[in-house]
């Protein structure tokens, strides 16, 4: 791979206009929605090879969120465009003015292992809707996806503007040396420091897709049953827990842990069996490293006698089942990281109002989840929690509304997508004013005079009266 000569036949491309023209970008949207569509079985394939990843999980999470993110784009894509009229002022009086959105140029996008099918190709939707040229960098952590990506795409796409190219460290790394028009990362906090350093040297603004601990507050007025099921769905029902919305653990009261922690075991039993091992519904870790990663947070001894369900490793086939933890120590090392796998704290507070507290005492999450029926709670946590996203009495769906910005805040990342938004972060707002030959002011020009003085400061003020009297010479 040469990432120069790559970046500079996309140039050579982008110089032309042909990304600019609203055909080319509908004829590559439609190009990608064909990949989803007449590959399913080979993405799917590919997803299971890398996480054993449950074809519902696959289809519904990765392929249709990827399939309706192009239909809203193709739909949208003319208003999109749109120039935007704004006001005037009466100092530039006669004129109109727009914000026209402009492609940035040649984009780059590195994308994350954990949902390596959508996470990749949602950011290019909204870099192709907005005109730009890009280069697509898969994770190496899921090869089979990485490799259907590269090929799908060399068949489909315009690779006169849009590549992929695949690697690991030394790839990225040299992608990373070259000057980009905007760089989007997905992935943990240590690589996007390495990619915001990179993009600093060029001065190229950065979208950072992170992660962080999700908290999930649950209060006591709530159904219990349909809480559990959708803390368990946003838990390990989204890729065993490998997931950046996903919760990374729970604050309740004490009195309210042993409901909350019946109604999660027998919830998670009629989900996964008696042996969650043996389920062919949860993904597996995705590799070794990540399972010492997640064993290391289970064997310390700050909470090894903490696990109140589950524990169970098969280290061979890289599983781990669904584990809950209670009562962990806040310095332990299961709660200084990211978890990132199935396995949950839980927090107890005195009273559930403490819990914001808590929260804010740590890095902004990407998401914070609350259960209540309490509408003054709720207020409360909207009014104080910061985060990239809130969800009352569910988890992650968020993610599933293209009409809300997904992204983090401080640790857990900066910009957004999704949607218009995606459009949004790979364009340039470019601010038009026009104006005829009439209507010049001479009193803008010099020699300065005591009249020109009185007439602009009137004008710029706002006062009419003063106007006025400036004009006839009062």
């Amino acid at each position: 791979m040469d990432a120069e000569a790559i970046v500079k036949e996309l140039r050579g491309t982008y110089g032309t206009g042909k990304t600019k023209s609203y055909e080319w970008r509908v004829s590559q949207l439609k190009a990608l929605f064909k990949i989803a569509e007449n590959h399913e079985k080979e993405i799917t394939d590919a997803l299971y090879s890398d996480l054993s990843k449950p074809e519902l999980e696959a289809f519904i999470h990765e392929i249709s969120m990827m399939k309706t993110a192009c239909k809203l784009a193709l739909k949208e894509l003319k208003r999109w465009m749109k120039p935007e009229k704004v006001k005037t002022s009466l100092t530039s009086f006669p004129s109109s003015a727009e914000i026209v959105p402009e492609p940035l140029g040649v984009v780059l996008v590195i994308s994350a292992w954990n949902y390596p099918f959508l996470l990749s190709l949602d950011p290019v939707i909204g870099a192709i809707a907005a005109g730009n040229a890009v280069v697509l960098k898969p994770s190496e952590i899921a090869p089979a996806t990485s490799s259907v990506l590269a090929k799908l795409l060399g068949q489909y796409m315009d690779v006169s503007a849009i590549r992929v190219v695949e690697g690991a460290v030394p790839e990225t790394t040299a992608l990373l040396e070259q000057k980009w028009d905007k760089i989007f990362y997905t992935g943990n906090g240590k690589v996007g420091r390495i990619v915001l350093a990179a993009a600093a040297k060029h001065l190229t603004p950065v979208v950072l897709e992170l992660g962080g601990k999700s908290p999930v507050v649950v209060d006591s007025n709530i159904d219990y049953k349909i809480a559990v099921r959708r803390i368990i769905a946003g838990k390990w029902g989204c890729n065993n827990g490998q997931a950046c919305i996903s919760p990374d653990y729970i604050i309740t009261t004490k009195e309210n842990v042993p409901k909350l922690l019946d109604a999660m075991k027998q919830e998670l039993e009629k989900f996964y069996g008696k042996d969650p091992l043996k389920s062919g519904d949860l993904s597996r870790i995705v590799n070794a490293n990540h399972f010492q990663r997640l064993s290391k947070l289970l064997d310390d001894n700050k909470v090894v006698d903490k696990v109140v369900h589950g524990g169970q490793r098969d280290e061979n086939n890289l599983k781990i089942s669904p584990t809950i933890l209670l009562d962990v120590p806040e310095d332990s090392l299961i709660m200084k990281e990211e978890i990132f796998g199935p396995l949950l704290p839980i927090i107890t507070v005195n009273k559930v109002e403490d819990s914001i507290q808590f929260i804010n005492a740590r890095e902004k999450p990407l998401a914070a989840y609350l259960f209540t029926s309490n509408k003054k709670l709720e207020e409360e946590f909207v009014m104080n929690i910061s985060a990239g996203g809130l969800l009352i009495n569910d988890t992650t769906l968020q993610v599933a509304l293209s009409t809300l910005p997904f992204g983090g805040v401080g640790e857990s990342g900066m910009g957004s997508c999704h949607g218009k938004f995606s459009f949004d972060s790979f364009s340039h707002k470019k601010a038009v004013l026009r104006r005829s030959f009439a209507g010049d002011v001479p009193a803008r020009y010099p020699p300065y005079t005591t009249g020109k003085a009185r007439f602009l400061k009137a004008l710029l003020n706002g006062d009419i009266l003063g106007l006025i009297r400036a004009l006839i010479g009062w």
